[in-house]
């Protein structure tokens, strides 16, 4: 199951370098606020089919998810709208390449402290050293 759940992430990874390409060149012929609303419409209408199909009656214990998962949806617009913004000035790579940097930087946050209700995982020496390394790697991918 552990391997199965890497290589679901690794997968949600791939399709993020795609959705940043395609939300960008609907950015660029709409524009990036209706890119991001269109985006986020033709979501809730994929998201509202699988419910339909997948849905295990969850929408009960609404009521008992604390404030800050709520937000969720906020922090899908403005990644959608940084993304969509980023990808046509810098490129798909790097662009990415910051993407990841960020997104392991602050998973590294959440896991120390165990924040959001996540298990913790306390930094140890071998995570600073694989954070040093992709510090290396993304200076090198980003140097031109």
């Amino acid at each position: 199951m552990y391997f199965f759940s890497l290589v679901l992430a690794a997968a949600a990874g791939a399709l993020m370098a795609v959705q940043g390409s395609v939300n960008a060149l609907f950015g660029k012929i709409s524009g990036l606020w209706e890119a991001t609303f269109v985006v986020h419409a033709v979501g809730v209408i994929f998201a509202g089919t699988l419910l339909i199909f997948l849905g295990c009656g969850g929408f009960a214990r609404l009521g008992s998810v604390p404030w800050y998962a709520w937000t969720g949806g906020i922090l899908g617009v403005l990644i959608i709208f940084g993304v969509a913004k980023s990808i046509p000035k810098v490129g798909v790579a790097p662009a990415t390449t910051a993407i990841v940097f960020a997104q392991v930087l602050t998973a590294t946050v959440i896991d120390h402290f165990g924040l959001f209700g996540m298990a913790r995982l306390p930094l140890t020496g071998w995570r600073i050293i694989g954070g040093l390394l992709l510090t290396a790697g993304v200076w090198f991918l980003l140097k031109r």
